[in-house]
């Protein structure tokens, strides 16, 4: 099949979303399928064209942005032609582009299965709420162009926004999850770099730096933590100096995180490669996941964590608490509670919970992108020729 999948953001940009397009991208390439993303051109340095593991990428110039939001004439035409070359149109919501490649798609008679990943929130402003509407509009109009709509949970799809307008359209599947496999001295090694062996216990926070992630929800939490564990530290893997839009959230909370960072009870790692990202999981103790939004609706990185024996503690939102109920793997505290997100880090670490090399195994098989990528295929042969 000639696969196209369609969004605003791909790597090396990095968020939930792109991850997952690039991994399911990646799997339907290995299982022989012709893969097209079209996608922005976000940073200038990028090429307009080339090719990432067996996956053709095509860029849009940006002409515009609003907060986080891209404004790409060129996309739309390259969006003619590319859905005329394809079998199938996968765009990911949410997305500006997303309604004109859905109606390109049926106009075209060709099988178009949106991919949902979270309801959209801007930042506050008069600018973000106008644009926010049209936004939301839009994906509306690719809900109703669409054939099929996939969601990551029954959870998340009952209390979306945007997901129970179309319930007739929905189809469950899993998200893609996998990390490469490293050895104990690359993770000795990675320890010894970040010193990890001055903290203790090390609660793992996986994201980029932005205000729907509760970051000061953990800080909040953090002295309370530091009773009990008194060399407690957090160590954050992710972007968090100039996040595109987020740079007033990370200023306003900077003040408190340097205090943390020169009293040695947070680290910032940066932007880690899949094959640091175990060694990190393999490091922290636990992972937590405080987001305050809808703007989440799963979270890989607790998966990721879960894979590697570590649970999470993630906030009770729609979605968000799926990973740990479902697979047993940790702990959810009621949204925004600085308070209960303390006591449950703190029971989890007082439990030294053990998991066993089965139970991780069977979360691996579960997520597995081939076992993603063949689901999506099973939608088109059940309802492609609807």
């Amino acid at each position: 099949m000639k696969i196209l999948i369609a969004l605003t953001y791909y790597s090396p940009y990095i968020s939930g979303l792109t991850i997952y397009a690039e991994r399911i991208a990646r799997a339907w390439a290995k299982g022989g399928h012709e893969v097209v993303v079209l996608t922005s051109r976000h940073s200038p340095e990028l090429p307009e064209e080339e090719i990432l593991d067996g996956v053709r990428v095509v860029r849009a110039p940006i002409l515009l942005r609003i907060s986080k939001g891209a404004v790409m004439p060129a996309f739309w035409a390259k969006a003619v032609r590319l859905v005329e070359w394809a079998d199938v149109v996968n765009p990911h919501l949410p997305q500006f582009d997303a309604a004109w490649v859905a109606w390109l798609g049926k106009r075209k008679g060709k099988f178009t299965v949106l991919t949902y990943h979270c309801d959209l929130m801007m930042p506050p402003g008069l600018v973000n709420r106008i644009a926010n509407r049209f936004v939301l509009w839009m994906n509306d109009l690719a809900g109703r162009f669409c054939g099929r709509i996939v969601a990551y949970t029954e959870d998340y799809a009952e209390h979306s926004l945007f997901l129970p307008k179309f319930s007739g359209k929905v189809s469950i599947i899993q998200p893609p999850v996998e990390l490469p496999e490293v050895s104990e001295a690359e993770v000795d090694a990675f320890r010894e770099a970040v010193q990890a062996g001055n903290n203790s216990p090390i609660i793992g926070m996986a994201c980029r730096f932005a205000a729907d992630k509760g970051v000061e929800v953990l800080l909040d939490a953090l002295p309370k933590i530091l009773e009990r564990y008194p060399s407690a530290c957090v160590y954050f893997a992710g972007p968090y100096e100039n996040v595109l839009g987020e740079r007033a959230y990370y200023d306003r909370l900077k003040p408190r995180l340097q205090q943390f960072i020169e009293s040695g009870h947070w680290k910032f790692l940066g932007s880690l490669s899949p094959v640091e990202m175990t060694k990190f999981y393999r490091t922290i103790d636990l992972l937590t996941m405080p987001s305050l939004n809808r703007t989440d609706a799963f979270g890989l990185v607790q998966i990721e964590a879960m894979m590697n024996g570590k649970p999470s503690v993630a906030a009770n939102l729609p979605g968000i608490r799926i990973p740990a109920q479902r697979h047993a793997m940790g702990r959810i505290f009621p949204i925004g509670d600085s308070e209960a997100l303390a006591e449950a880090i703190i029971a989890t670490v007082a439990q030294n919970e053990r998991y066993s090399e089965q139970q991780t195994a069977g979360i691996r098989e579960f997520y597995r992108p081939d076992v993603v990528a063949a689901a999506y295929e099973e939608l088109k042969k059940t309802y492609g020729n609807q």
